[in-house]
């Protein structure tokens, strides 16, 4: 909890706030699980901060929710083009993904159980900034920002499916 807690903040992921008046906030809670390894033992224990989400509502927490997903062929075609030209392929698993989706709408949560962020006032919520799993709108935004990057890294989305990103060199797909 003491390493996703400093994720949080060093993400700035939220500001300590009262709430607003007329505003409602969402809860939170941690969810724990653990990797296995291969052979089924334990390799390390995960824990991650989960908005409950389910109790945003559309219009006021949240407008739009949609993120694309790879169309399978999509993928498949890919996967040909990586075998046939010998192209490197490579795969990211980024920790806390959602964390780093920039919030345009007011959300407000509860403080994360277990965990001492304010001693001396009461009545304290956690103005959101980034998104949070669980929240409606965390694959829209996070979506949003890795298609910035990609764009600022000479990308261009397909028009053929939204998830593909292309890099052109003199009329080529570049690998």
């Amino acid at each position: 909890m003491d390493e996703e807690m400093l994720a949080l903040q060093k993400n700035a992921t939220w500001e300590l706030m009262p709430l607003p008046q007329r505003k409602k906030k969402v809860g939170c809670w941690w969810i724990y699980t653990m990797k296995l390894k291969a052979d089924e033992s334990i390799e390390r224990y995960k824990v991650k901060l989960v908005a409950k989400g389910h109790t945003q509502k559309y219009g006021v927490d949240y407008e739009e929710t949609f993120a694309p997903v790879a169309e399978i062929n999509t993928i498949r075609v890919l996967l040909s083009l990586v075998a046939i030209l010998d192209w490197p392929l490579h795969q990211f698993d980024d920790k806390n993904a959602f964390l780093h989706g920039d919030l345009e709408e007011e959300v407000y949560m509860d403080l994360p159980p277990g965990c001492n962020l304010v001693h001396d006032r009461k009545n304290q919520v956690c103005k959101l900034r980034k998104s949070l799993y669980g929240l409606k709108q965390s694959p829209r935004v996070w979506f949003e920002r890795y298609a910035k990057s990609m764009k600022n890294f000479g990308y261009t989305k397909s028009n053929l499916d939204h998830t593909l990103f292309l890099k052109h060199d003199g009329g080529k797909i570049k690998d």
